[in-house]
């Protein structure tokens, strides 16, 4: 089944437009900090998130950053070392938030970036059943670093439109935004650091993208405080900012298709899409058959023309991007001058989406991505499932359906399983080509997926 799928998304892959190979330049300034020139904003409600684990005790985004806060600042942006070689005959061990081996115990308070390249161990063999095929992907820890802001890191995002052998990616924590490069002999560079003026500020997600006239690099970011702050890596300062949440921002995404449309998701139980060209918010996607509680996540399919969202009401709902009131407001978007009217942007409000299901998850659904036209949910649960909106008739049943509103069935097709990550706001990611899938849990362990299999029990 995977097989046919996979033809499907190469199929997908090839038609997608390409970003211009022509060279982006990215400004580097080791250990600057860039503060944002906009004034402080009122505080928005930052209440504590109770993660839903059948019980347990209670962690939330606030209560670890806190608990991170009594530690006092270094006077160097970050602590870094080379990876040690286990001691023979000894076990390595790994502190509770991923960090290095030397870490103690006391350091899963601490935020711990290390930069994968995580060890994968080998499956362990079964005596009770068929042997499993162990992964071709092999993966050996080199280096860590550890920001001194002493917060949890929420994000971390490689700039993915950036020529082949510019590896740069960037974490959000605290209220710093923090770029990084990956240099050739294994260890990690602070490019850029930008603080924001707003100390209460807490950053949870950002998203890459580019200036479509002089492909310089871009970076948005959002957190506690519900505002976008949009970020140029060449001028080194936030240059723009959006105000239209009431609440916090719990993640962003860029359409894979348009550099200029973002996509926002937030507790105030919508979504919005913006056009950071000429800053307008086009659409607010929310309402009467909108989520009912805070939206934790969201995700553009790879050919644009839809959005799949989730969040703490357990449901997993689909949005069209193809409505004519919609498309003519992305149109108008690049047009609208607002210097020359004092009309306001005729922002779309979507109240009905095209698809919804509450039976893949029984908890808060915190991360969803489009796997081609199969979905990948994640809830408290040990397990990402990949499903398919509708019913799957047979195996080169690849398509997403015509109309969602004679069939709101869904086909459960695979469980990715794992352990020791019940609670919520753990998110999982691919690469570009969606042939690896990777997650971490409370216990430091990454797990690495090898997706690019035709048969769907044999990814590991």
């Amino acid at each position: 089944m995977f097989g046919f799928f996979r033809n499907a998304l190469n199929a997908i892959n090839k038609n997608m437009s390409k970003v211009s190979d022509e060279s982006m330049d990215v400004s580097v300034d080791d250990g600057v900090e860039n503060h944002s020139p906009d004034k402080d904003v009122s505080d928005a409600d930052d209440d504590d998130r109770i993660a839903a684990n059948g019980g347990n005790s209670r962690i939330t985004r606030n209560s670890l950053r806190k608990n991170g806060a009594n530690g006092s600042a270094d006077d160097h942006v970050c602590d870094k070392g080379v990876a040690k070689q286990p001691k023979p005959n000894r076990k390595r061990k790994s502190s509770a938030m991923g960090g290095p081996p030397s870490q103690p115990a006391s350091s899963r308070e601490s935020p711990v970036l290390s930069t994968t390249s995580a060890s994968v161990g080998r499956p362990k063999s079964s005596t009770t059943g068929p042997k499993k095929q162990s992964s071709r992907l092999q993966y050996k820890f080199s280096y860590w670093l550890r920001e001194d802001h002493r917060s949890p890191i929420f994000g971390v995002q490689f700039n993915q439109h950036l020529p082949d052998g510019h590896n740069y990616f960037a974490t959000v924590g605290n209220n710093r935004v923090s770029i990084y490069e990956c240099l050739s002999d294994g260890t990690i560079r602070l490019a850029q650091c930008y603080a924001d003026t707003d100390a209460d500020e807490s950053f949870y997600t950002c998203a890459w993208s580019y200036d479509d006239v002089t492909g310089l690099p871009l970076l948005a970011a959002a957190g506690s405080r519900g505002i976008i702050r949009i970020i140029s890596n060449s001028s080194q300062q936030c240059i723009k900012h959006y105000i239209g949440h009431g609440n916090a921002i719990n993640d962003l995404k860029i359409s894979p298709l348009d550099p200029n449309l973002l996509l926002s998701v937030s507790k105030d139980h919508t979504l919005r899409l913006w056009n950071i060209k000429t800053d307008q918010c086009v659409a607010i996607f929310g309402g009467v058959e909108g989520h009912r509680d805070e939206v934790l996540s969201a995700d553009f399919h790879l050919r644009g023309h839809k959005i799949i969202s989730c969040g703490m009401d357990h449901s997993l709902k689909i949005w069209s991007l193809d409505k004519r009131d919609i498309q003519d407001a992305i149109h108008e978007s690049y047009s609208y001058n607002g210097a020359k009217t004092n009309v306001p942007f005729g922002t779309v409000r979507d109240n009905f989406p095209l698809f919804t299901t509450r039976d893949i998850h029984r908890n808060y659904v915190d991360c969803v991505r489009w796997f081609g036209n199969f979905v990948l949910s994640k809830s408290c649960e040990n397990a990402i499932v990949c499903w398919k909106p509708g019913k799957l008739e047979d195996e080169s049943d690849i398509q997403i359906p015509k109309s969602y509103s004679s069939d709101s069935s869904s086909t459960l097709i695979h469980k990715f399983e794992y352990k020791d990550c019940d609670i919520w706001f753990m998110r999982f990611s691919m690469d570009a080509q969606q042939k690896i899938l990777a997650l971490g849990n409370q216990s430091g362990r990454v797990n690495v997926w090898d997706v690019d299999v035709d048969d769907p029990t044999i990814p590991r």
